[in-house]
């Protein structure tokens, strides 16, 4: 894909998530839900791939680094993640040299050290140009497994097409400063969305790629909400969601329910009465994305459909969930969709006692 505007650290989107957790086990069945396998070890180190499509997913157990002493705040997590870059330590010495503060990786013996910045929540943010089949950081480093595809294709997800961070109040505007003065991001899209009793703002943001999007998120007001709730149980900032792209998403969602993949709560009924207006000639099955709770968004004027299908796990890593999309020429994050999305989340939290009823004694007294 060609840079969308100037690229000075050499951006060619995600290589991979990190994750950890306190005990083994607690990722394994989650990922395997998701359609992923485990296709590698690393040579020397607790450390496993996990792949579908083009997505890697790194679980590290290797204690005294970096994911352990995240693990030990955060509990299970994404503890760090990774960008595809041109020249990794061109990159990496301009971010040095612009004020990025480095993170020091343990590596052993004949094993490759890879640049890492500190990124959101503390986490290392890696800056891989070893990428390209046979020449991967995985096979210099890990094992491949005996007999297991190297591409599965799992459930039909091919690449992470964003993934969000929650930060606190006020910390929007240093989370985007972060972005835009180390790699060149641009902010595409705004969100002012606001539930019966809480609110969020969301910034998302874009790399000169095109291939590696942020939506940064931000309680809007005091209390107990989504944002604020995430934030106290994950006990600090960090990865919200990481959203996976397929071409089909109904086949994928009926295979992500074959799994045991839980999903939010859906829209109301009324949400796809309103499709037709909303959307007029969208050409989609309505009854068929309404079976699975599948949300839709987009434009079709001029009798030119852009058109976005999306829908969310419930929380499955601590307060992490994942989306899963299908982008028909739509580049957006399903703006038509994010109040209905924020209230299907509130009405979960209201269900759980968080919001609601505190709320309302508040306004009572």
């Amino acid at each position: 894909m060609a840079d969308l505007f100037e690229n000075p650290m050499g951006l060619e989107g995600f290589e991979f998530v990190e994750f950890a957790a306190p005990e083994r086990g607690q990722l394994e069945d989650v990922f395997s839900a998701l359609g992923f396998t485990e296709v590698a070890k690393h040579r020397s180190k607790e450390v496993t791939l996990w792949r579908q499509g083009d997505i890697n997913f790194i679980i590290n157990y290797e204690p005294k680094t970096p994911a352990a002493y995240f693990t030990e705040e955060h509990g299970p997590c994404a503890c760090g993640m990774a960008f595809r870059v041109r020249d990794s330590q061109a990159a990496y010495n301009r971010a040095l040299e612009m004020g990025a503060q480095p993170i020091d990786v343990p590596t052993g013996p004949m094993e490759l050290r890879l640049p890492a910045i500190k990124g959101i929540g503390g986490a290392p943010l890696y800056l891989i140009d070893r990428y390209t089949d046979g020449n991967s950081i995985y096979d210099i480093d890990f094992i491949w497994h005996e007999g297991v595809d190297r591409r599965p294709e799992g459930c039909g997800f091919k690449v992470i097409d964003h993934l969000t961070h929650n930060v606190y109040r006020g910390r929007m505007d240093f989370w985007s400063t972060f972005y835009e003065t180390f790699f060149n991001f641009r902010e595409i899209r705004y969100f002012d969305i606001k539930g019966e009793y809480t609110g969020l703002v969301s910034r998302a943001m874009t790399a000169p790629d095109g291939l590696i999007r942020i939506p940064l998120n931000e309680e809007k007001h005091g209390g107990s909400g989504q944002i604020e709730e995430y934030l106290m149980q994950y006990n600090g900032e960090g990865i919200q969601h990481i959203a996976f792209s397929c071409d089909d998403l109904l086949g994928c969602w009926d295979k992500l329910k074959a799994n045991g993949v839980p999903f939010m709560s859906p829209p109301p009924d009324a949400y796809y009465d309103m499709l037709d207006e909303r959307l007029p000639g969208h050409g989609e099955p309505v009854s068929e994305l309404k079976k699975r709770g599948i949300l839709l968004d987009g434009s079709t004027e001029e009798g030119d459909p852009r058109l976005l299908l999306q829908i969310f796990s419930e929380t499955q890593i601590g307060p992490i969930f994942f989306e899963f999309i299908q982008r028909k020429k739509d580049e957006g994050f399903g703006e038509g969709n994010f109040k209905a999305l924020f209230e299907s989340i509130e009405r979960d939290q209201v269900a759980r006692g968080v919001i609601g009823q505190k709320a309302d004694e508040a306004k009572a007294s």
